[in-house]
């Protein structure tokens, strides 16, 4: 077995040897763009948008950017992956599209179909291939390239639409697994198929004495869930004594550090953390390297990125695009400066607003670090309070009050003539909803300059409510997201913001 890891890790580090002999980002992202629209010129997006045309410019990504236009999902839908869904081949990628990823966010109501073609499946696992080349910089023994790797996600039994199938993207990778990693994935495709998510939870911690486990992958919340019956079922102290050979937790889709309090309570050990960040769109960045949580893009990977600057200028209110809105490319980007992605991909989406907002943390080596999403903020009276900055408060918070918060919920509400966030926090213990609110305030005045300002004019303090976190899973439960792979929006509005409340007034 010794022998065996050390061939694996020698393999490792000859792709990683070999990935590091790159070419400039903006070098890369040009030959990516123009792979792009060689191979989708003669779909019908392609002859409509003049690719052929694109191809001969001197400079095409600039023409690109002027003859098509950017694509929201209903936009995309609406227009073409529409007739996609209904079996016609070349539409917006070269042939007929076998699956579907449904994903429908943390504001959509109805669920999103986004296509996952043959070439972002290789892409996809390209990616993946690519970032378990970088596990020699953690310098782990070689033991451990043999462990197994328990996937925590959605399920992989798939919806038959007749001439597709349809599901979440994890159950579609789950599927068929790369097969370099085959023989070590865990729980295994047959545990995968089961729709349920709480039988599948019991038939993992079931299994669980029999794998050797060295790395867990998913979101933080569905990962956490597992580890907690894995341990109640077994009567355990901690993970690490059924897995004592879990080192690494693979991340992804949603930030770690609300969870990091309480699922480090679950560990016997530390482990080492990985940021990934794989969407229904494409893989686009995951953690290159030890010392930071920021993640590298994929920029010869099937995807061309573009960058809009999220300010005033470009979104409106409501985190929609405005028509005089302008993309960036990888060369005139800045450090911590916030930008909504675009993304043009293998899978036929083009100049596609994926929803999230990303932020360079180092433009050198192309590492983002995901800041919120386009409609997850809040900006009632020019506070412009991010995802990330709920986040660091929330831990803060934590700190301060020496509780464990998993999930929360924010909205922005009237407060007579001014107005008030309205929070809903999962906390354990519970706390006194003065106090939280009183701490939770102080915590985001100091993380957000803006939200400090106008907390002096036309913002009331924050009212904070401390709820039983079960009251999350419920709600995700009662709308059929209990799945390993939804994820809790953190912003509400409109109507979703009450039924929720109702919801809530109706456990109390």
């Amino acid at each position: 077995m010794i022998v065996a890891g050390n061939l694996v890790k020698r393999g490792i580090s000859l792709v990683q040897q070999l990935d590091q002999r790159r070419p400039t980002p903006l070098q890369l992202q040009q030959r990516t763009l123009l792979s792009l629209l060689k191979r989708a010129e003669k779909t019908a997006f392609g002859q409509h948008y003049g690719f052929e045309q694109i191809l001969k410019a001197a400079d095409p990504a600039s023409v690109f950017q002027e003859l098509v236009p950017m694509h929201d999902y209903n936009r995309m839908f609406d227009e073409w992956w529409r007739r996609t869904l209904a079996g016609e081949a070349d539409v917006s990628w070269r042939g007929p599209v076998k699956y579907f990823a449904l994903s429908s966010g943390t504001s959509e109501a109805a669920s999103k179909y986004i296509p996952v073609t043959a070439e972002m499946q290789r892409s996809m696992r390209q990616a993946a291939l690519r970032m378990f080349s970088c596990l020699p910089k953690y310098n782990f023994p070689p033991s451990f390239y043999t462990k197994e790797w328990l996937m925590i996600g959605g399920s992989a039994a798939l919806q038959d639409l007749g001439h597709c199938y349809a599901g979440d993207l994890s159950g579609i990778n789950a599927s068929k697994p790369p097969m370099w990693i085959r023989r070590y994935y865990r729980p295994g495709t047959r545990i995968a198929r089961i729709s349920d998510w709480d039988e599948r939870t019991e038939a993992i911690a079931k299994m669980a004495p029999h794998w050797d486990v060295g790395v867990l992958t998913g979101l933080p919340s569905w990962v956490q869930l597992t580890l907690e019956r894995v341990i109640e079922y077994h009567g355990l102290n901690h993970i690490h004594e059924i897995w004592p050979n879990l080192r690494i937790f693979v991340s992804g889709g949603i930030a770690f550090e609300p969870y990091r309090k309480s699922f480090e309570e679950l560990l016997g050990h530390p482990l080492t953390y990985m940021d990934s960040y794989l969407a229904s769109e494409g893989f686009v960045a995951f953690q290159a390297r030890p010392g930071t949580s920021a993640m590298r893009l994929q920029l010869s990977n099937n995807i061309f990125f573009e960058f809009v600057p999220f300010n005033e200028d470009n979104f409106d209110a409501e985190g929609r695009l405005l028509p005089s809105a302008r993309a960036f490319t990888i060369d005139e980007v800045e450090e911590g400066q916030d930008y909504a992605l675009l993304m043009s991909t293998c899978a036929g989406a083009w100049r596609y607003l994926i929803g999230d907002t990303v932020r360079f943390a180092d433009k050198g080596r192309s590492e983002i670090l995901i800041t919120g999403r386009t409609k997850h903020f809040l900006s009632i009276c020019g506070e412009h309070l991010s995802v990330d900055n709920m986040n660091q408060a929330i831990r803060r918070t934590e700190d301060v009050l020496n509780v464990k918060i998993n999930e929360f919920t924010v909205s922005g509400v009237k407060a007579e003539a001014h107005f008030a966030h309205r929070w809903y926090i999962g906390c354990e213990p519970m706390v006194d909803s003065d106090t939280l609110s009183r701490v939770l305030d102080e915590q985001l005045m100091a993380v957000n300059d803006d939200y400090a300002a106008e907390r002096s004019a036309m913002l009331r303090p924050p009212r904070a409510s401390a709820i039983d976190t079960r009251l999350f899973y419920d709600w995700q439960r009662q709308h059929g997201k209990m799945n390993g792979q939804s994820k809790f929006p953190r912003v509400m509005k409109g109507e979703q913001l009450a039924e929720w409340e109702a919801f809530i007034g109706s456990k109390q």
